[in-house]
């Protein structure tokens, strides 16, 4: 069997695993295995966010993956990036502590030359910050920027951060109320404007509910 067909194999078993979630765990060594050695990108890029996938679901079972997973933040290639970075949030949705760790690795991503990259970046701390909100409430400078950010697809998503966050910490928030709601009334783009107003809605009502307790 040529390298091609081994491979072709491979990933044809990775995409029979991320259906059957009923067997995930006791297949995480199989995929985490496809993170290392000699594989093409694409078994690696697969492996990674299906990895991610079932770190979402068994994070002490993946935990000795991270390392491995955290390597690929510095690879070469961007999409190995974006899946690495897209995992990290996953497991870190499930267990902030398998993370913290890596948190700063992590947050050095949203400076990434892809945007690609970038907007896994964000997903990627939306997914932690949905039950640690705690760990990026002095990080929200960051995802401010982000909203002028280059690329337009990372410019939407950005303001849904302080959706995530202003739902469950709105005082970290509402510091940046008044410039979300400028950006939600002012800015060239229609869905960064929704978002924003979006993100503003959200933290005000929180806000008001954390006053009626």
């Amino acid at each position: 069997m040529s390298t091609n067909d081994s491979e072709n194999e491979i990933l044809k078993e990775l995409r029979d695993i991320t259906k059957d979630k009923e067997n995930w765990k006791s297949r995480i060594d199989f995929v985490g295995e496809k993170i290392s050695g000699d594989h093409s990108v694409e078994v690696k890029a697969k492996a990674l966010w299906i990895l991610g996938e079932m770190g979402l679901r068994y994070p002490l079972e993946v935990e000795a993956y991270i390392e491995n997973i955290i390597f690929y933040l510095e690879d070469d290639d961007s999409k190995l990036r974006e899946r690495a970075t897209n995992a990290m949030g996953r497991i870190g949705r499930a267990d902030k502590n398998l993370i913290l760790p890596y948190l700063d690795k992590l947050m050095e991503m949203r400076e990434d030359k892809s945007a690609n990259v970038r907007l896994a970046f964000v997903w990627a701390c939306e997914n932690i910050g949905t039950n640690a909100p705690e760990l990026f409430c002095e990080k929200l400078d960051l995802f401010y920027e982000m909203i002028s950010d280059e690329n337009e697809k990372v410019r939407i998503e950005s303001p849904e951060m302080f959706r995530v966050i202003g739902k469950r910490k709105p005082d970290c928030v509402k510091p940046y109320l008044k410039k979300l709601e400028f950006i939600s009334e002012n800015d060239t783009h229609p869905v960064v404007r929704i978002h924003c107003a979006g993100a503003v809605r959200i933290t005000k009502k929180a806000l008001e509910e954390s006053e009626n307790i």
